[in-house]
């Protein structure tokens, strides 16, 4: 059964705990909260794939992402999609008027 290398990355499990709830996007909760239940054998990583609707390949691929990565790896990054109508500088000036 594939678990969370945790020591090989100085962590704990109050630490993925930690990780899971204070995460700013949700998707890098989601994936903290998978490690921390795999981890503490609450639920396999097949369980928790059918619990949180995601497929048993993707929550496995956050397990050996971790393992081998650590948990940098994890924390969620916009890849693509349609770029924003307003910058960020923008956002900030018009909200500033």
């Amino acid at each position: 059964m594939v678990r969370p290398d945790m020591g090989k990355w100085g962590h704990t499990l109050s630490d993925l705990r930690r990780l899971s709830t204070l995460a700013e996007h949700s998707r890098t909760r989601e994936r903290f909260l998978a490690l921390y239940m795999i981890g503490s054998e609450r639920a396999s990583a097949a369980q928790w794939a059918a619990e949180i609707g995601r497929t048993d390949e993707t929550v496995l691929g956050w397990v050996h992402l971790y393992n081998e990565e650590g948990a940098e790896a994890l924390y969620y990054r916009r890849t693509g999609g349609r770029t924003p109508f307003l910058s960020k500088e923008r956002e900030t000036g018009l909200s500033r008027q």
